[in-house]
């Protein structure tokens, strides 16, 4: 076949594809067709920091703290596992947005018939609201801790993020990735300097990152275990990056996939390794903080914030662990509303204005979670956190198991089919996920 041909769209679809995902900025980041290997790779650079952004929400805050807190160092080993299984997936999501020009809920909605299309919408919905809880959660804590802001108001003030959007998105897509990047340098920093203050003992650090049976046997752990994992690999990215991918304008002959493949890949690589930094950063801070000091029991972020100063011994501390959650709550409500209108926009092919599709699709998100968070308060809140991210762990094989059925398919996929070897992992990670989801609801229905 002629690198130059067309490729035509899979006939293993049900359905013809509709309107591409995120219309209002679909294909409109330039590509370079020529020069440098690295300028032509920087062309992709963003979709998977935006993704990454996923990984390290207020929900892993939450799991990392209270996981080293009572754990010490040892659910490392699940803070990498749980990244490597995330590297793994979101290149199938980029291979399945290239490949067929669906992002994963249009694949879906296309591949399925009506019925089960509309069931795994309800589960990714689900999804989205458990994920809205998360960062509307980190957001007010954060507005709390630094302004003094009430809870209450600080969830009102969360709902806002989709005119951050509308604005950003009028200005041009980079701008919504140059935002999301700046903020995820400030949290970067902010652990970097908590880190060099809290000293924590490397040899067991590096210890931590070796695999123990006792998260098996231990429920407890396990329970955490499943809570990092859903924090980690969260089914709302899935459906993002699937979409997102498809902002670059790439050519529509073989090659120029093939190459739009490759550094979409090596872009989601790069920034979840950076995600895997800031998530380890977490539970070292907190192993090395409260687990050192005897305080296993921490679970609130509030009550993580207050104990901070006592325990490094500066008033630093806390202030960058309340300004870094802050930016952690902003950039993840900006990704979780883009998910939230790649989901309803590609399951049930809504026609209308943009702006209007996106407030949509954030008043269906917030509302139960704004609900839920006003209803529990300020005591419940870290409870609250580790059990969406539990949620989000029991959704994902709604979306994983789709997505390996589609990109191992040729009928599909044709030639950007995943290899075999691709899928027997990809296979794996969901076994392994499904596996844990069965074990922890038998813990929970003995004990």
């Amino acid at each position: 076949m002629s690198t130059s041909a067309e490729l035509p769209e899979g006939t293993g679809w049900r359905r013809s594809r509709g309107e591409p995902p995120l219309v209002d900025v679909f294909r409109t980041v330039r590509v370079a067709d020529k020069g440098s290997l690295f300028r032509r790779a920087m062309a992709f650079a963003g979709p998977g920091f935006l993704v990454a952004v996923g990984y390290m929400d207020p929900g892993n805050w939450a799991t990392s703290i209270a996981g080293g807190a009572q754990f010490g160092y040892a659910l490392l080993t699940v803070a990498l596992m749980s990244n490597i299984m995330a590297i793994i997936l979101q290149s199938l999501c980029a291979r399945l947005a290239i490949g067929s020009g669906r992002d994963l809920a249009q694949a879906c909605r296309d591949a399925f018939p009506r019925p089960v299309a509309w069931i795994l919408w309800l589960f990714a919905e689900v999804a989205i609201i458990a994920t809205d809880i998360a960062e509307v959660v980190g957001t007010a804590i954060g507005l709390n801790l630094l302004f003094g802001i009430p809870l209450e108001l600080g969830v009102i003030i969360t709902a806002l993020d989709v005119f951050v959007i509308l604005w950003l998105q009028r200005l041009g897509f980079r701008w919504i990735e140059a935002f999301i990047i700046t903020l995820l340098g400030v949290i970067f920093l902010c652990f970097l300097v908590q880190i060099a203050l809290a000293d924590p003992d490397w040899g067991q650090v590096i210890r931590g990152f070796a695999p123990t049976t006792d998260i098996i046997h231990n429920p407890a752990m396990l329970y955490l275990a499943l809570g990092i994992i859903g924090a980690t690999v969260m089914p709302h990215n899935l459906y993002l990056h699937s979409g997102i991918v498809q902002t670059r304008a790439y050519g529509e002959s073989i090659t120029e996939k093939r190459e739009a493949l490759r550094f979409a890949t090596w872009d989601s690589t790069v920034a979840l390794m950076f995600a895997l930094l800031i998530n380890a950063s977490i539970l070292i801070l907190a192993a090395a903080t409260f687990h050192a000091a005897g305080q296993t029991t921490v679970t609130e972020i509030g009550e993580a914030h207050s104990m901070l100063a006592p325990l490094v011994g500066s008033l630093l501390a806390p202030k960058l662990f309340a300004i870094a959650l802050l930016c952690c709550g902003l950039n993840s409500t900006v990704t979780a509303t883009m998910a939230g209108q790649i989901v309803m926009e590609g399951f049930l092919d809504i026609r209308l204005p943009a702006w209007l599709r996106r407030l949509i699709t954030r008043v269906v998100a917030i509302v139960p979670a704004a609900g839920v968070t006003l209803y529990y308060g300020a005591e419940g809140t870290g409870m609250l956190l580790i059990l969406s991210q539990v949620i989000l762990a029991f959704q994902l094989p709604f979306a994983i198991v789709p997505l390996v059925m589609f990109t191992r398919d040729r009928a599909k996929m044709g030639v950007f089919a995943a290899p075999a070897w691709l899928t027997v992992i990809a296979a794996a990670i969901a076994i392994i996920i499904i596996s844990l989801n069965v074990k922890l609801l038998w813990e929970v229905a003995l004990g």
